[in-house]
């Protein structure tokens, strides 16, 4: 194994793939952003618990996130399965907006504003078909009923389309308080944009990556997709040798999950085009060799981050965390989501807005909240949230320390998932003692997997039909 200069070992592509237990262990399974998953939210959790749980936890020390959906593209991609709204009428933000606004207000009157706001993620959707002045107002909003804490404490991140953001909009972004920015670019081939109507040159997007540099991001992640038509090892080499050369600070590269009966757009792919499954793992290959070979850690399932970067010294010193948003360095705090379809996680219950724009307009307008359904964590389900959370981040378990803060007897407690790991402990993908469970570099991969063993709902079949696959 090779030492980065921080002196943590760095798993090179060898360690991470074997092509055999992939094919033995890959099948459908969570992503695990949220414990219990979203097919488990129901319409018992609605707005008289949210506003209870607003209420409850005003005056906690705990640190808040803050999660704004944007709803709105002005071009399909068809791969996508984002909860979206496209459009080319740049006048559908501001009634949205102005709704938003209420939202804020209203959420902001049961919650206060004594607690530190320490991550913000915009998310969409796209959330630079917000014009300037819109991004501007919309801050404006979030920072009078919210208390920010300074740029270098804090993880404040947006999605954008590099095809609709101009320098302006960078320096906007920067000004208002946006330290980190996430860029869509999945392949650079022409061929294959073209067939997934995503065409996206090399230049705008290196032209958005400078300014982001220039204006003083702090972290800039990229992300790539493999599995679309018309992609092959030597194909997607060529977009990875250009991603390489940009240096972003992050990169996740993303499964590609064909399914066109949930995801409209994706009914417009032309499945005889996409590579068959043994291109599709060899691309996986070839790409985590290259990432690794060039510098980058695999953090975990499809991230990747330079060895200095905040994500990479967060999970060597045991404090990464999952959301969301995907891996992030704040603590496990509560999580408010704003907007059209987004999901909270505040006083142990997670919290999801209405998903059609009339129910949610309708919703704002009578109660200004919009929450629809939901899930209250049972003690049970707050032990396996963290037992998978740790299983996600850290790719091991101490079996004390969930002994100590549950009360329990980890072995005793969990004989059913631990006997069904056996197999996978035979196949080298993890180690199994008395005292601990550490999931073997051959097993990274595949550690959505692991976490299922310990997804007591999972073992419901329906709820398996309702996830892309693990690879």
């Amino acid at each position: 194994m090779l030492a980065n200069h921080q002196g943590a070992t760095r798993l090179g592509g060898a360690d991470l793939f074997h092509l055999d237990l992939i094919k033995k262990h890959d099948k459908a399974g969570p992503r695990y952003t949220s414990y219990p998953t979203a097919p488990m939210f129901h319409a018992g959790v609605g707005v008289a618990q949210y506003a209870q749980a607003l209420k409850r936890v005003a005056h906690e020390e705990a640190p808040l996130s803050l999660y704004i959906h944007i709803p709105f593209c002005n071009t399909v991609c068809y791969y996508c399965g984002c909860n979206k709204i496209v459009t080319k009428q740049y006048d559908r933000a501001q009634p949205y907006l102005d709704l938003l606004y209420k939202e804020i207000g209203a959420v902001a009157d049961l919650l206060g504003n004594s607690r530190p706001v320490t991550q913000l993620h915009f998310g969409g959707g796209t959330p630079t078909f917000l014009n300037d002045e819109q991004i501007k107002m919309l801050m404006g909003k979030l920072r009078e009923r919210f208390q920010f804490v300074d740029d270098d404490k804090a993880e404040y991140s947006i999605e954008m389309d590099p095809r609709e953001c101009t320098p302006e909009t960078v320096k906007t972004l920067r000004e208002v308080g946006f330290n980190r920015m996430s860029m869509g670019v999945q392949d650079f081939n022409p061929v294959v944009q073209k067939a997934v109507n995503r065409v996206q040159s090399q230049e705008v997007t290196l032209q958005v990556l400078n300014d982001a540099r220039r204006e003083g991001f702090k972290s800039i992640n990229i992300d790539l997709m493999y599995g679309l038509p018309h992609q092959t090892v030597n194909t997607f080499d060529a977009t990875l040798d250009q991603i390489i050369a940009f240096s972003p600070d992050r990169i996740a590269l993303f499964n590609y999950a064909h399914l066109p009966a949930m995801f409209m757009p994706q009914r417009r792919i032309d499945e005889s085009a996409m590579p068959s499954p043994q291109e599709k793992l060899n691309i996986l290959e070839h790409s985590i060799n290259k990432l690794i070979d060039a510098g980058y850690v695999f953090i975990g399932m499809d991230h990747f981050a330079k060895p200095d970067d905040e994500l990479t010294i967060a999970q060597q010193e045991g404090k990464l965390y999952r959301n969301f948003q995907g891996y992030s360095t704040q603590a496990d705090c509560d999580l408010v989501g704003l907007g059209l379809t987004s999901i909270g996680y505040v006083g142990g219950s997670f919290f999801q807005n209405h998903k059609d724009m009339d129910d949610y307009q309708a919703a704002i307008e009578k109660d200004g909240l919009a929450v629809f359904r939901g899930y209250t964590l049972s003690e049970e389900d707050h032990l396996r949230r963290a037992v998978i959370m740790r299983l996600m981040c850290d790719f091991k378990l101490d079996f004390g320390i969930f002994e100590q803060a549950f009360a329990i007897d980890f072995k005793q407690h969990f004989a059913d998932a631990l006997a069904d790991l056996e197999a996978m402990q035979d196949d080298g993908l993890l180690t199994l003692t008395d005292a601990s469970l550490v999931v073997l570099p051959a097993g990274r991969l595949m550690i959505r997997n692991v976490a299922m063993i310990f997804d007591e709902h999972l073992r419901h079949q329906e709820q398996k039909k309702q996830f892309s696959k693990v690879l």
